[in-house]
């Protein structure tokens, strides 16, 4: 069996879903150490309630994602201008940002699980709805 090399799997262009989620995962990786390091310093040293935390390093995570996305992940849009193509993901973002507050409200406030492990649990959740969404409103391949 031939292992695939580096380049195919991290920067060759591709529309293969599997090879996309693969990156995807590294990328939504990179976002999801961001996102939740800003929600503990946010919360834990600058006294911020973990909802607004929570908000707040999602939208920054949700830019990292994105400006590393469209290098490594999705290389076709359906949408030419990059203005609407980042309208689109916000738009799309911004469902995320109400998943993962409401996520984390109830694991946190109604089950009393810790904000931090909340957002471990939510960050799964989120991240395929936003690689999902992402993948077949925005990036497919053209025609």
């Amino acid at each position: 069996m031939k292992i695939p090399n580096l380049r195919y799997l991290f920067i060759n262009n591709t529309n293969n879903v599997w090879l996309q989620l693969f990156r995807y995962t590294f990328v939504g990786g990179s976002a999801f150490v961001v996102d939740f390091l800003l929600l503990w310093l946010l919360t834990d040293f600058c006294g911020l309630n973990y909802l607004i935390s929570a908000t707040i390093s999602f939208i920054v995570g949700l830019c990292v994602n994105y400006f590393i996305s469209v290098r490594v992940v999705f290389f076709q849009s359906k949408v030419d201008d990059k203005r609407l193509e980042f309208l689109y993901v916000a738009l799309i973002g911004g469902v995320g940002v109400g998943l993962n507050d409401l996520f984390i409200w109830l694991l946190t406030a109604k089950v009393g699980i810790y904000y931090m492990l909340s957002k471990i649990l939510t960050a799964v959740v989120v991240y395929l709805y936003n690689f999902f969404a992402r993948r077949y409103l925005i990036y497919v391949k053209k025609k």
